[in-house]
């Protein structure tokens, strides 16, 4: 692997403007993270999922803030904190779409059983009282 050191000015330039530029739209994806963690939030049920969505927009935003630094004064632990930020934005996420995927199975299984017990087949008593 090549040390920082080691790169040429037209390649640390190249990772200057690719920092820039993500960080950019890190912050764009963290705000309305945020803000749809709080929307979220406004129910009961909803914060279980909107609680994580805001601590995660939080995180990406700090590791924006935390590159930016790295940008423009080039000390690495201001990049070994937007990693480490990062990371904590993505292992949030990787729990968020294990829960969902859980979620989904039994809403699959749930379904299975109802239709292969007949549920969804039996007159509504509604309709029944008509006759």
């Amino acid at each position: 692997m090549q040390d920082l050191n080691d790169i040429t000015q037209s390649g640390q330039a190249n990772i200057i403007r690719g920092i820039s530029l993500m960080t950019k739209d890190m912050r764009f994806v963290g705000l309305f993270t945020i803000i749809y963690g709080v929307i979220n939030s406004l129910t009961i049920i909803g914060a279980i999922i909107g609680v994580p969505l805001i601590f995660m927009g939080i995180r990406i935003r700090e590791a924006a803030d935390h590159y930016d630094y790295f940008n423009s004064s080039g000390d690495m632990n201001a990049l070994q904190n937007a990693i480490d930020k990062q990371y904590k934005y993505f292992n949030i996420q990787k729990i968020l779409v294990i829960v969902s995927l859980f979620f989904i199975a039994l809403y699959i299984i749930a379904i299975i059983a109802f239709v292969s017990v007949g549920v969804f087949n039996q007159p509504h008593e509604i309709f029944s009282m008509l006759n």
